[in-house]
């Protein structure tokens, strides 16, 4: 699959991972942040829970998307997510760590505090 491709497939789980929050009480903060090289896909915060949100969008996957999100992955999620919290009042807030597994035809396998910030 081509970069433009790939993208184009995020930019639509990203969107459905969107909609999916939306509908349930969430209200997207940012889309695409980046902090220095630093990306998360989604920040969402309902009531005082803040997610930052890892999308994994594939046509066929061998192994479950999740999966891919690496440990090095994870900690460039949770830098970003440190830069924005020094941007943002997040006071009193609880911090989660989500993945959102996203399939060609729009299911969602959401998985709620899939990490942690000590992993």
């Amino acid at each position: 699959m081509k970069r433009t491709e790939k993208r184009k497939l995020g930019d639509r789980g990203e969107r459905r991972t969107a909609i999916y929050l939306i509908l349930r009480g969430w209200r997207i903060l940012e889309r695409n942040y980046t902090f220095g090289h630093k990306e998360v896909d989604l920040i969402a915060k309902r009531g005082k829970v803040i997610a930052f949100v890892e999308v994994k969008t594939r046509t066929r996957a061998r192994v479950a998307p999740h999966a891919s999100v690496t440990r090095e992955k994870r900690r460039n999620v949770i830098a970003a997510a440190k830069g924005w919290m020094m941007t943002h009042d997040a006071s009193g807030c609880t911090v989660r760590f989500d993945v959102s597994e996203v399939t060609e035809t729009g299911g969602i396998n959401y998985i709620s505090s899939a990490y942690t910030a000590e992993d």
